[in-house]
């Protein structure tokens, strides 16, 4: 089968490689019709993300139609379309008895990662073609993909609705609204997000769903932020041209939004002193875009953190955050949790997350849709590649 794979920094290959079968009951295996390239899949092809081999399949957001069962599969059955979570849970640990699929505590079979070797960090979940510290499984950004745990993650969605539209549901569409969810955003909320990459821009759909009044929205990417203005009502804050902070404060009339949204992650642009820290290897992240949240964020309001982060983290803005009484949420996805009433929303009309594709191509072209999407040309926002 054809297959995207890992051969160093911004070295990925479509390659021919061995089908996969299955290895567990309790698999499937499942001919992918639709995967995308997510905005963290960045990290790992700019090198960032520990713990790669040549020749990994890369990919997470993926769905497609069941093409083997396991004998101990009930959940679904052969010819099934199915969207599937990022996330790989086991449905019947602690953290999965209590909807929190994301720290199951038996699907990362990786306990000699760098990850592992920090004895206070407990394994988090696997994930599909994200690193062996997530338990080096093989992604979806192939032709054919084997799914374990299939009685917990393969999501059966209805045919009327089109891949394009069920497909962000494996990731990007639960993430933004985890985020907004967890940030207490409701009725009359003022929120600010920061990117306007995808998962950025599905943050910004989920805060209209859920009632908020006013989002800021910041990045340099002026494309996107016209796009996201138009899209989902987002006042654009372009941080090439003002400082942020003091812009919404401005906006705010000193007070702050109600919850700040750091959408970017531990790849934010820092400064001259951070950037070469970042290449000393002294921290892993400029936190630049973490320090926004706390400074724009009201007392007493919300900084959620669906962006991904690595390793150390300096001039943290802890006494700030404090003096604040800021409340934190962070960390991976419980998609299982959500993926139920997503779909009802995107069967109802309600969310439409196909509407931020900018590209389509052929899997045999996704090494140039990483090009594409790392380097924002042609007004890349997300790129859907078809086997």
């Amino acid at each position: 089968m054809l297959a995207l794979t890992y051969h160093g920094r911004r070295d990925v290959r479509v390659e021919n490689v061995p089908d996969p079968g299955l290895q567990q009951p309790d698999d499937i295996v499942l001919r992918v019709t639709a995967t995308a390239i997510c905005g963290s899949d960045l990290h790992l092809y700019r090198g960032k993300i520990p713990a790669m081999q040549d020749g990994d399949i890369l990919g997470h957001e993926f769905m497609g139609v069941v093409e083997e069962c396991g004998p101990g599969v009930a959940r679904v059955k052969k010819g099934d379309r199915v969207v599937i979570p990022f996330v790989i849970a086991c449905g019947d640990c602690f953290f999965c008895a209590q909807q929190q699929y994301a720290a199951c505590e038996t699907t990362n079979p990786d306990r000699g990662s760098l990850l592992m070797q920090r004895k206070h960090i407990t394994p988090p979940a696997a994930l599909f073609g994200y690193s062996h510290l997530y338990g080096g499984v093989p992604g979806g950004q192939a032709e054919l993909v084997r799914v374990p745990k299939a009685n917990v993650g393969p999501f059966p969605v209805p045919g009327s609705l089109s891949d394009e539209r069920v497909l962000f549901l494996s990731d990007i569409l639960p993430t933004g609204y985890q985020a907004v969810e967890s940030a207490g955003v409701g009725r009359g909320s003022t929120v600010a997000i920061f990117g306007a990459g995808p998962v950025g821009m599905m943050t910004a759909a989920s805060a209209r769903l859920l009632g908020a009044e006013r989002i800021f929205m910041i990045d340099q990417a002026d494309y996107r932020l016209a796009f996201a203005q138009q899209a989902y009502g987002i006042e654009p804050i372009d941080f090439s041209e003002c400082e942020p902070s003091e812009r919404i404060l401005e906006l705010t009339g000193g007070r702050g939004v109600d919850a700040s949204i750091d959408a970017v992650g531990f790849e934010a642009k820092g400064s001259a002193t951070e950037t070469a820290l970042t290449a000393l290897k002294v921290e892993t992240s400029s936190g630049a875009s973490l320090r926004q949240c706390i400074a724009v964020t009201r007392r007493g309001g919300s900084v959620s953190i669906p962006g991904v982060y690595a390793g150390y983290l300096h001039a943290f803005m802890l006494g700030d955050a404090f003096d604040k009484g800021l409340r934190f949420s962070m960390g991976q996805t419980h998609v299982q949790r959500y993926l139920p009433r997503l779909l009802e929303h995107v069967e109802n009309g309600e969310l439409q997350p196909e509407v931020i594709i900018s590209h389509r191509m052929k899997l045999a072209d996704a090494a140039r849709g990483y090009e594409m999407f790392e380097a924002m040309q042609d007004e890349c926002r997300k790129v859907v590649l078809t086997p």
